[in-house]
């Protein structure tokens, strides 16, 4: 159980489909909740999938996962969170997209969300996790930062959005139910690295991304062996050291592409790549896109988003004229 890691700069997210937009008019795979975990599961129903968006910076929840259930949340954006059970913190920090986390039967979780969120919840009984399988056991409270399978079944449903049929949804919570029943759990747990640590490092990282900077290095800023420090980074960030390094250069090279019009080659020197392939071949992998279809697609999507509150702001003005009138 990793109940005391923290994630920061989770960089990943699944952007709603245009499917999602649709409001299908025959009976929803994917629920809306009108509260936290709020859904009738039936009783019928061996796997329910609905789904938590809130748009508020900060709101707090309180649920008990039934009897006959397991509680399985996947993060569908980046989102900061604190999991509490008993006055005891179960998990405070940020939780990248992709990340999940369990409740077993019976047991009340509190959470409170620090910004804006949206999840995948999975209602799935019993029967898909047999008592006497090893993992089963420490499937409560379980906090797995990045999962790539759940990430990439996540995406997979949100993608089908109301066009997905009952049978495919089906299938992905029984994918996801076998996936968490043959989890290898660690057997030592580490502790993560120290707030006070991790923002030195991240500090570092900010001041000199643009260069190359060796896993050493990462671990004397951090005053650890690089062994330590690699295994207490990865468990407070979710990410290896060097992930987090290429994370944070894609991330600036994308404003760079948005707000200027330097050339390719250029923002991969300014980043701190030492070939532009280099940087496409990382920048595709980790946005799923080239740079330059990204560029593309980010200055096409802005004026639409500029256009929206002039629109309102004009139609808020029509209507106020012609109430005065």
């Amino acid at each position: 159980m990793l109940n005391d890691t923290q994630a920061t700069h989770a960089l990943i997210e699944f952007p709603a489909s245009g499917r999602d937009r649709e409001v299908s008019h025959g009976m929803r795979v994917i629920a809306p909740e009108s509260g936290w975990r709020k859904i009738d599961c039936g009783p019928d129903a061996d796997i329910t999938i609905s789904r938590w968006d809130d748009s508020r910076a900060i709101s707090s929840h309180e649920a008990t996962t039934p009897a006959d259930r397991y509680f399985v949340a996947i993060a569908l954006k980046t989102a900061r969170v604190k999991l509490s059970r008993d006055r005891q913190i179960i998990f405070d920090g940020t939780m990248p997209a992709g990340t999940l986390y369990v409740s077993a039967p019976s047991k009340l979780l509190g959470v409170q969300f620090q910004s804006p969120c949206a999840f995948l919840h999975f209602h799935i009984a019993t029967d898909h996790f047999p008592a006497a399988l090893p993992a089963t056991e420490g499937l409560n409270d379980l906090v797995l930062l990045r999962d790539p399978l759940a990430a990439e079944l996540a995406k997979a449903l949100t993608e089908q959005g109301d066009s997905a049929d009952q049978q495919f949804a089906h299938c992905i919570g029984e994918t996801l139910a076998m996936h968490l029943t043959r989890l290898e759990l660690p057997r030592a747990k580490v502790n993560a690295l120290p707030k006070w640590r991790l923002r030195r490092v991240e500090q570092y990282v900010s001041d000199h991304f643009d260069r190359c900077i060796s896993l050493s290095e990462l671990a004397n800023v951090a005053g650890l062996s690089r062994m330590h420090f690699a295994a207490q980074f990865r468990a407070a960030t979710g990410y290896r050291p060097r992930e987090y390094l290429l994370n944070y250069r894609v991330e600036h090279a994308k404003s760079l592409l948005t707000t200027t019009e330097r050339p390719l080659a250029e923002i991969a020197l300014a980043v701190g790549f030492s070939t532009q392939a280099h940087f496409s071949t990382v920048f595709k992998r980790i946005s799923g896109q080239s740079p330059a279809r990204w560029r593309m697609a980010s200055r096409t999507a802005r004026p639409a988003a500029e256009a929206l509150p002039r629109r309102r702001a004009a139609a808020d003005m029509d209507w106020t004229v012609g109430a005065a009138a």
